[in-house]
Protein backbone atom coordinates (compact mmCIF):
# COMPACT_ATOMS: atom_id res chain seq x y z
CA UNK A 1 0.00 0.00 0.00
CA UNK A 2 1.36 3.39 -0.98
CA UNK A 3 2.05 6.22 1.47
CA UNK A 4 -1.04 7.95 0.19
CA UNK A 5 -4.26 5.94 0.15
CA UNK A 6 -5.47 5.66 -3.43
CA UNK A 7 -9.26 5.88 -3.57
CA UNK A 8 -11.99 5.28 -6.13
CA UNK A 9 -15.44 6.82 -5.65
CA UNK A 10 -18.38 4.78 -6.94
CA UNK A 11 -21.80 6.46 -6.91
CA UNK A 12 -24.33 7.11 -9.66
CA UNK A 13 -25.03 10.62 -8.35
CA UNK A 14 -22.47 13.16 -9.52
CA UNK A 15 -23.34 15.53 -6.69
CA UNK A 16 -22.40 12.85 -4.14
CA UNK A 17 -19.08 12.20 -5.86
CA UNK A 18 -18.43 15.95 -6.01
CA UNK A 19 -19.05 16.26 -2.28
CA UNK A 20 -16.81 13.33 -1.44
CA UNK A 21 -14.07 14.61 -3.70
CA UNK A 22 -14.21 18.05 -2.08
CA UNK A 23 -13.99 16.45 1.37
CA UNK A 24 -11.30 13.86 0.70
CA UNK A 25 -9.08 16.16 -1.35
CA UNK A 26 -8.38 18.25 1.73
CA UNK A 27 -6.35 15.43 3.31
CA UNK A 28 -2.74 14.93 2.25
CA UNK A 29 -2.78 11.16 2.88
CA UNK A 30 -5.78 10.55 0.58
CA UNK A 31 -5.70 10.58 -3.22
CA UNK A 32 -8.70 10.09 -5.50
CA UNK A 33 -7.47 8.23 -8.57
CA UNK A 34 -10.81 7.49 -10.22
CA UNK A 35 -14.58 7.74 -10.15
CA UNK A 36 -17.42 5.60 -11.49
CA UNK A 37 -21.17 5.99 -11.86
CA UNK A 38 -21.99 2.28 -12.14
CA UNK A 39 -20.68 -1.10 -11.10
CA UNK A 40 -19.53 -1.94 -14.59
CA UNK A 41 -17.61 1.32 -14.82
CA UNK A 42 -16.09 0.71 -11.38
CA UNK A 43 -14.63 -2.62 -12.52
CA UNK A 44 -12.87 -0.87 -15.42
CA UNK A 45 -11.62 2.04 -13.30
CA UNK A 46 -10.10 -0.26 -10.67
CA UNK A 47 -8.39 -2.32 -13.38
CA UNK A 48 -6.82 0.84 -14.76
CA UNK A 49 -5.41 2.15 -11.47
CA UNK A 50 -3.55 0.87 -8.45
CA UNK A 51 -6.27 1.22 -5.81
CA UNK A 52 -6.29 0.78 -2.03
CA UNK A 53 -9.89 1.60 -1.07
CA UNK A 54 -13.14 1.77 -3.04
CA UNK A 55 -15.99 3.83 -1.57
CA UNK A 56 -19.01 1.94 -2.85
CA UNK A 57 -22.64 2.95 -3.16
CA UNK A 58 -25.12 0.06 -3.35
CA UNK A 59 -28.13 1.23 -5.34
CA UNK A 60 -26.87 1.89 -8.87
CA UNK A 61 -27.87 0.98 -12.41
CA UNK A 62 -26.63 -2.33 -13.78
CA UNK A 63 -25.09 -4.93 -11.52
CA UNK A 64 -25.28 -2.75 -8.40
CA UNK A 65 -22.90 -2.30 -5.49
CA UNK A 66 -23.18 -5.74 -3.89
CA UNK A 67 -22.26 -7.68 -7.01
CA UNK A 68 -19.57 -5.12 -7.87
CA UNK A 69 -18.07 -5.59 -4.41
CA UNK A 70 -18.07 -9.36 -4.78
CA UNK A 71 -16.36 -9.17 -8.18
CA UNK A 72 -13.76 -6.62 -7.09
CA UNK A 73 -12.79 -8.57 -3.98
CA UNK A 74 -12.50 -11.78 -6.00
CA UNK A 75 -10.30 -10.13 -8.62
CA UNK A 76 -8.23 -7.99 -6.24
CA UNK A 77 -7.84 -9.72 -2.84
CA UNK A 78 -5.83 -6.83 -1.39
CA UNK A 79 -8.44 -4.25 -2.34
CA UNK A 80 -10.66 -2.84 0.43
CA UNK A 81 -14.29 -1.97 -0.23
CA UNK A 82 -16.02 0.49 2.09
CA UNK A 83 -19.77 0.76 1.56
CA UNK A 84 -21.15 4.30 1.80
CA UNK A 85 -24.90 4.21 1.27
CA UNK A 86 -28.30 5.46 2.38
CA UNK A 87 -29.55 1.97 3.18
CA UNK A 88 -28.97 0.51 6.63
CA UNK A 89 -31.39 -2.44 6.59
CA UNK A 90 -30.00 -5.55 8.28
CA UNK A 91 -30.17 -7.74 5.17
CA UNK A 92 -28.44 -5.10 3.06
CA UNK A 93 -25.60 -4.88 5.58
CA UNK A 94 -25.30 -8.67 5.73
CA UNK A 95 -25.28 -8.92 1.93
CA UNK A 96 -22.47 -6.38 1.73
CA UNK A 97 -20.45 -8.27 4.35
CA UNK A 98 -20.97 -11.57 2.54
CA UNK A 99 -19.81 -9.90 -0.67
CA UNK A 100 -16.55 -8.88 1.01
CA UNK A 101 -17.04 -5.30 2.21
CA UNK A 102 -14.69 -4.36 5.08
CA UNK A 103 -16.76 -1.43 6.28
CA UNK A 104 -20.25 0.00 6.09
CA UNK A 105 -21.30 3.54 6.92
CA UNK A 106 -24.36 5.56 6.04
CA UNK A 107 -24.43 8.71 3.97
CA UNK A 108 -24.89 11.58 6.35
CA UNK A 109 -22.21 10.29 8.72
CA UNK A 110 -20.03 12.92 10.30
CA UNK A 111 -17.04 14.09 8.27
CA UNK A 112 -14.54 12.85 10.85
CA UNK A 113 -16.24 9.44 10.98
CA UNK A 114 -15.90 9.02 7.23
CA UNK A 115 -12.20 9.87 7.24
CA UNK A 116 -11.52 7.73 10.31
CA UNK A 117 -13.32 4.78 8.74
CA UNK A 118 -11.42 5.04 5.45
CA UNK A 119 -8.10 4.98 7.27
CA UNK A 120 -9.20 2.14 9.55
CA UNK A 121 -10.38 -0.23 6.79
CA UNK A 122 -7.18 0.54 4.85
CA UNK A 123 -5.23 -0.73 7.90
CA UNK A 124 -7.20 -3.96 7.80
CA UNK A 125 -9.87 -3.21 10.38
CA UNK A 126 -13.53 -4.03 9.83
CA UNK A 127 -15.56 -0.94 10.66
CA UNK A 128 -19.30 -0.37 10.78
CA UNK A 129 -21.09 2.83 11.63
CA UNK A 130 -22.57 3.06 15.10
CA UNK A 131 -26.06 3.01 13.60
CA UNK A 132 -25.56 -0.42 12.01
CA UNK A 133 -22.89 -2.10 14.17
CA UNK A 134 -25.23 -2.88 17.06
CA UNK A 135 -27.82 -4.54 14.86
CA UNK A 136 -25.16 -6.49 12.99
CA UNK A 137 -23.64 -7.83 16.21
CA UNK A 138 -27.07 -8.80 17.53
CA UNK A 139 -27.87 -10.58 14.28
CA UNK A 140 -24.65 -12.57 14.46
CA UNK A 141 -25.11 -13.26 18.18
CA UNK A 142 -28.58 -14.71 17.69
CA UNK A 143 -27.59 -16.66 14.60
CA UNK A 144 -30.00 -14.75 12.38
CA UNK A 145 -27.89 -15.13 9.25
CA UNK A 146 -30.26 -16.90 6.86
CA UNK A 147 -28.89 -17.57 3.40
CA UNK A 148 -30.23 -15.27 0.72
CA UNK A 149 -29.83 -16.80 -2.77
CA UNK A 150 -30.16 -13.35 -4.38
CA UNK A 151 -28.31 -10.94 -2.07
CA UNK A 152 -28.01 -8.22 -4.73
CA UNK A 153 -31.77 -7.75 -4.93
CA UNK A 154 -33.65 -5.21 -2.85
CA UNK A 155 -36.60 -6.29 -0.72
CA UNK A 156 -39.04 -5.04 -3.36
CA UNK A 157 -37.15 -6.84 -6.12
CA UNK A 158 -37.40 -10.07 -4.11
CA UNK A 159 -41.17 -9.59 -3.96
CA UNK A 160 -41.40 -8.95 -7.70
CA UNK A 161 -39.18 -11.95 -8.47
CA UNK A 162 -41.30 -14.26 -6.33
CA UNK A 163 -44.44 -13.24 -8.25
CA UNK A 164 -42.59 -13.45 -11.55
CA UNK A 165 -41.65 -17.01 -10.59
CA UNK A 166 -45.38 -17.75 -10.39
CA UNK A 167 -45.78 -16.60 -13.98
CA UNK A 168 -47.52 -13.33 -13.15
CA UNK A 169 -47.59 -10.55 -15.74
CA UNK A 170 -46.35 -7.05 -14.92
CA UNK A 171 -49.92 -5.81 -14.52
CA UNK A 172 -50.77 -8.70 -12.18
CA UNK A 173 -47.64 -8.09 -10.12
CA UNK A 174 -48.51 -4.40 -9.98
CA UNK A 175 -52.01 -5.12 -8.68
CA UNK A 176 -50.61 -7.49 -6.04
CA UNK A 177 -47.99 -5.02 -4.79
CA UNK A 178 -49.82 -1.75 -5.42
CA UNK A 179 -47.37 -0.62 -8.11
CA UNK A 180 -47.81 0.71 -11.64
CA UNK A 181 -46.93 -1.59 -14.54
CA UNK A 182 -44.13 0.82 -15.47
CA UNK A 183 -42.59 0.55 -12.00
CA UNK A 184 -42.84 -3.22 -12.13
CA UNK A 185 -41.16 -3.22 -15.55
CA UNK A 186 -38.27 -1.20 -14.09
CA UNK A 187 -37.91 -3.69 -11.25
CA UNK A 188 -37.94 -6.59 -13.69
CA UNK A 189 -35.22 -4.96 -15.79
CA UNK A 190 -33.06 -4.52 -12.69
CA UNK A 191 -33.69 -8.13 -11.66
CA UNK A 192 -32.67 -9.47 -15.08
CA UNK A 193 -29.45 -7.43 -14.95
CA UNK A 194 -28.55 -8.47 -11.40
CA UNK A 195 -29.30 -12.16 -12.04
CA UNK A 196 -27.61 -12.05 -15.45
CA UNK A 197 -30.81 -13.61 -16.77
CA UNK A 198 -31.49 -13.70 -20.49
CA UNK A 199 -35.22 -13.05 -20.09
CA UNK A 200 -38.18 -13.33 -17.70
CA UNK A 201 -38.38 -17.08 -18.16
CA UNK A 202 -34.72 -17.51 -17.20
CA UNK A 203 -35.21 -15.34 -14.10
CA UNK A 204 -38.31 -17.35 -13.16
CA UNK A 205 -36.38 -20.61 -13.47
CA UNK A 206 -33.59 -19.29 -11.22
CA UNK A 207 -36.17 -18.10 -8.70
CA UNK A 208 -38.03 -21.42 -8.60
CA UNK A 209 -34.76 -23.34 -8.23
CA UNK A 210 -34.03 -21.15 -5.19
CA UNK A 211 -37.43 -21.92 -3.69
CA UNK A 212 -39.29 -18.73 -4.62
CA UNK A 213 -42.85 -18.79 -5.90
CA UNK A 214 -45.76 -21.01 -4.92
CA UNK A 215 -46.50 -22.93 -8.13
Amino acid sequence: MSARLRLVLVDDHAVVRDGLRALLSTFDDLEIVGEAASGEEALKVVEAHGVDVVLMDLEMPGIGGIETTRTLVARHPDLVVLVLTMYGEDETVMSAVRAGARGYILKGAQRDDVIRTIRAVARGDAVFGVDVAGRLLERVRTGATEFDPFPTLTRREHEVLALLADGRSNSAIGRQLGLSSRTVANHVSNILAKLNATDRADAAIQARQAGLGTR
